[in-house]
């Protein structure tokens, strides 16, 4: 294939509530706002359709992904603006009382590219009593994906996944341009890990990292980080939200950068298989 040119990236920054509706024609007027600046691949965050913990609230007018007028709405997004969209994930409902946390990739042409369920569930307890099980309403998905777009190949996660490396290792190793991270970190991982988590995925990977985030207080009473980000192979930062407010992050993506990174630390390349040894002292 012919060496991919330059292009103009943007994270859509968000703070979904509880209206499905809202929160769609909420995304849809920064994407138009971020195609009016030239930018041909734009990603929102995760959960863009809504955000509620409440699962019993959630599931009262929750559909299945052939219900989800949301879907519609940014295929045609993406068809008027004709850009490939990433809608970073939506809640879509699987059966009674589970849902998938799904990401869309929507082509210029409105189609849908490709489809990511998360793999990774967020079940933790933090230090501040908050508790998050998202494994009791939400079913992981079973399979990594990698997109090969006329942009770059971009490689497809959602948020917790982004603390598991081996994914976005074999990610980059199957040719991953462009790893996308959208999330809706909390206040206290974010400010202790985000950035942190998001550049040694870049770094490690040689890759661009593309991570659209919800940030600040939300209806449903958590509180989301913001600081939306843009990571370059060699670990620099491109764009940054400066906090939590909606809005929007702009970088130049070149694939060029990438295999120039790559060839400088070619470690994809000299990965060494070994056995581990426990010393019983």
């Amino acid at each position: 294939m012919a060496e991919r040119a330059p292009f103009l990236a943007a994270c859509v920054q968000m703070r979904s509530g509880l209206d499905r509706a809202k929160n769609a024609a909420d995304a849809c007027e920064l994407i138009a706002e971020a195609a009016g600046e030239g930018a041909t691949f734009i990603a929102t965050p995760e959960m863009t359709n809504v955000v509620d913990r409440k699962a019993s609230r959630l599931f009262e007018s929750l559909p299945e992904e052939d219900g989800l007028t949301e879907i519609g709405t940014f295929s045609e997004a993406a068809k008027r603006h004709g850009v490939w969209l990433l809608i970073g994930s939506m809640a879509v409902k699987l059966e009674e009382r589970r849902a998938a946390n799904r990401a869309f990739l929507f082509a210029p042409d409105g189609t849908i590219a490709a489809r990511y369920d998360k793999l990774h569930m967020f079940d933790v307890d933090l230090p501040n009593g908050e508790s998050w099980k998202e494994s009791k309403v939400y079913r992981p998905g079973e399979e990594a994906v990698e997109v090969e777009t006329p942009l770059a190949k971009i490689g497809l996660t959602i948020c917790y996944d982004v603390r598991f490396p081996h994914l976005y290792r074999k990610l980059a190793q199957a040719g991953a341009d462009v790893l996308c991270v959208p999330a809706a970190f909390t206040r206290q991982t974010g400010e202790a890990h985000w950035k942190t988590l998001l550049t040694a995925r870049a770094i490690e990977t040689g890759s661009f990292v593309v991570a659209p985030a919800q940030g600040g207080t939300h209806e449903d009473g958590r509180e989301t980080y913001g600081h939306s980000l843009i990571i370059g192979p060699w670990g620099e930062v491109l764009a940054e939200a400066s906090g939590d407010e909606p809005g929007i992050v702009f970088a130049e993506i070149d694939p060029s950068a990438v295999q120039e990174a790559r060839q400088r630390i070619p470690n994809l390349a000299l990965e060494q298989s070994f056995k581990l040894a426990i010393l019983d002292l």
